[in-house]
């Protein structure tokens, strides 16, 4: 690590460079890689019939296996023999398949080519056509960076070459690299401009999907300000009216006052609940109550309060009480209560029981009601308790299961799996000589 670091910018950008080269023109350098058809999405091919429009597909192939028969002729007028007339257009047939290696075989294949023939030295008219077919195809196949190293490597080769043996040849080096970095600089230029339209079309895509999203999340928006709106005026009514209505009677029954009282109780509690979850989204400079989040141990006060409403409630918990992360103690006590909502809308009558046990991979929640008994009409199950609650389950990665008892009632049973940390600290033991309970009751929503 010390002896990287101690290394100079300059050294790190000719490694960078070097690595580019490796990777560009060493790295799988065999890969099979056909040159898929042109895709038919083009102006000009959308113009034609079908028939047509398939065979268009293929032209940049045809066009390959033209340059190879137009290298294959001018090494016929070279002479020099087979060698001569079918390693140029067997190197520009290679990049149909296998680009990189055709680059290299097209290199190789000048020297051989000038050896057996009776051209001037290293340059004949056929190698000269092939490897530049050569390079203009991979190149755009390929990426820009490629077609550079290309012509470096080529721009050298040559060079070499030619100082080596004092080389007299029409067919330059010089020539050779003016001609090819004009024909690469059209295939980089139309290349850029390809990549180029194609990042705006995705980046188009994206921002659709991002406008999309932002008025769906508008709208919702929108829904929870108007909900707040109209059920806080109404809570506030119902809360309003439960405490005047007492006063209304002569003598009321102390059992009559008693139920305007739980009933202004839970809808204030409601409107509380609801300003909470919703009231955010009201304004920017809305501040939201600083009351803090229901847990565990509050679950005796819900029991007393669905109680007084007139649902004979039992709770028994198993296993050593201890503190649970926030969202695990919020989210069992929201997974109680509606649950004993549920109990009240539609088994009347009915006697419910709540299990909690805690365990060492997490906790247990159950929640258990019989058929209903009561004179009073169960409310349809067409609300979304059961979906809330595997929502709330299933963002915690555990488990829970809604369903019908035998005798008729309703049992929803869930656990969250909990990490022990050595900060969870027993707390106390309640029921402990039970076993300890690893699932939840509710009923339908």
């Amino acid at each position: 690590m010390t002896e990287t670091k101690s290394r100079s910018p300059e050294y790190r950008h000719a490694a960078t460079v070097l690595g580019g080269l490796r990777q560009d023109l060493f790295h799988d350098v065999f890969a099979y890689r056909p040159m898929p058809p042109r895709p038919a999405l083009g102006p000009l091919l959308r113009l034609l019939p079908p028939r047509p429009r398939e065979l268009a597909r293929w032209v940049p192939h045809a066009l390959v296996v033209l340059a190879a028969l137009f290298a294959m002729l001018f090494g016929v007028a070279t002479g020099g023999g087979v060698i001569a007339v079918l390693l140029p257009p067997a190197a520009v047939l290679m990049t149909l398949v296998r680009p990189i290696a055709a680059f290299w075989a097209s290199m190789a294949s000048v020297p051989v080519v000038a050896f057996v023939s009776t051209a001037e030295w290293p340059w004949t008219p056929g190698t000269v056509l092939g490897h530049i077919v050569v390079m203009v195809v991979v190149a755009a196949r390929t990426r820009p960076r490629t077609a550079a190293w290309m012509w470096a490597c080529t721009l050298v080769y040559g060079i070499v070459m030619e100082n080596a043996t004092h080389s007299s040849s029409s067919f330059t080096t010089i020539g050779l690299s003016m001609g090819s970095a004009f024909a690469l600089l059209v295939v980089t230029v139309v290349q850029v401009r390809r990549n180029a339209e194609r990042e705006m079309t995705a980046q188009r895509t994206v921002t659709a999907v991002e406008r999309d999203r932002r008025t769906l999340l508008e709208e919702r928006t929108t829904i929870a300000r108007e909900l707040h709106d109209v059920v806080a005026h109404h809570m506030s009514v119902v809360a309003i009216q439960a405490e005047a209505a007492p006063y209304r009677v002569e003598n009321p029954p102390p059992e009559l006052e008693q139920a305007f009282v739980t009933i202004r109780e839970n809808a204030v509690a409601a409107l509380t609940e609801l300003r909470r979850v919703l009231g955010v989204v009201r304004a920017e400079d809305y501040e939201a109550p600083d009351a803090p989040q229901p847990t565990l141990a509050e679950l005796d006060g819900l029991l007393a309060n669905v109680r007084q409403a007139g649902l004979e409630t039992e709770k028994a918990v198993t296993g050593a009480v201890r503190e649970l992360p926030q969202g695990v103690e919020l989210s069992a006590y929201r997974i109680v209560q509606e649950a004993l909502s549920n109990t009240l809308r539609h088994a009347p009558g009915a006697t419910a029981r709540v299990e909690i046990g805690y365990v060492l991979g997490g906790l247990g929640l159950r929640v258990v009601n019989g058929p209903p008994t009561g004179l009073v009409k169960p409310s349809p199950g067409a609300g979304h308790g059961i979906t809330g609650m595997r929502e709330r389950v299933a963002m915690l990665n555990g488990e829970m299961t809604a369903e019908t008892t035998v005798d008729g009632g309703y049992e929803v049973t869930a656990f969250i799996p909990v990490q022990r940390t050595e900060e969870a600290r027993p707390a106390r033991v309640e029921n402990a000589s039970q076993e300890p309970t690893l699932t939840l009751p509710v009923d339908p929503a």
